[in-house]
């Protein structure tokens, strides 16, 4: 049986939508950097580990530019400012609508809450080290989907949320 603390806050996070974001992006960012943390330290760059033969590799690489490497031949201070702008930039973006999501949203702030997170973890990257750390490599053969992390996941379940809603007309008034 719950006692009352806890079903009140769970009750609180269902109805606060602000909870919800920092629950869910904190999350996010943690997975983030504890995953590329593991990377960094247990795998030398450019290794990789098989982990389904033929399928998924865990390998370590460095992404200077952005999705799918874009701006990567361009000089690292031209990347350095574009990326940190650019990252802050979407990242005020996507609260403004987060903010503007009525509570009953949640599948929709979720997306949102998810955008944030990862946006904030590749972020955190850029600060730290100018780069984004990969490591997650689907491949069929020799066929490789660009390498990315949990943060670009995030990203990406975030937006499918997102556009599920815009192509389905589900967005708030």
């Amino acid at each position: 049986m719950m006692n009352a603390s806890f079903k009140f806050q769970i009750l609180s996070f269902e109805k606060d939508k602000y909870l919800r974001l920092i629950f869910i992006a904190g999350l996010i960012v943690v997975l983030d950097q504890i995953t590329k943390l593991i990377v960094l330290d247990s795998l030398p760059l450019f290794h990789s580990i098989k982990i389904i033969p033929g399928f998924f590799n865990l390998t370590h690489i460095h992404n200077p530019g952005g999705a799918f490497g874009f701006l990567a031949a361009n000089s690292s201070s031209i990347q350095r400012f574009v990326f940190l702008f650019a990252s802050s930039l979407a990242i005020g973006l996507v609260l403004y609508f987060y903010n503007k999501t009525p509570k009953s949203f949640v599948l929709l702030s979720t997306g949102f809450a998810l955008v944030i997170g990862g946006a904030l973890g590749n972020l955190i990257d850029r600060i730290r080290m100018g780069k984004v750390v990969d490591f997650l490599d689907f491949h069929i053969g020799d066929l490789h989907w660009p390498a990315f992390n949990v943060a670009d996941s995030a990203v990406s379940i975030g937006m499918i949320i997102f556009v599920y809603h815009l192509v389905f007309k589900k967005l708030p008034e």
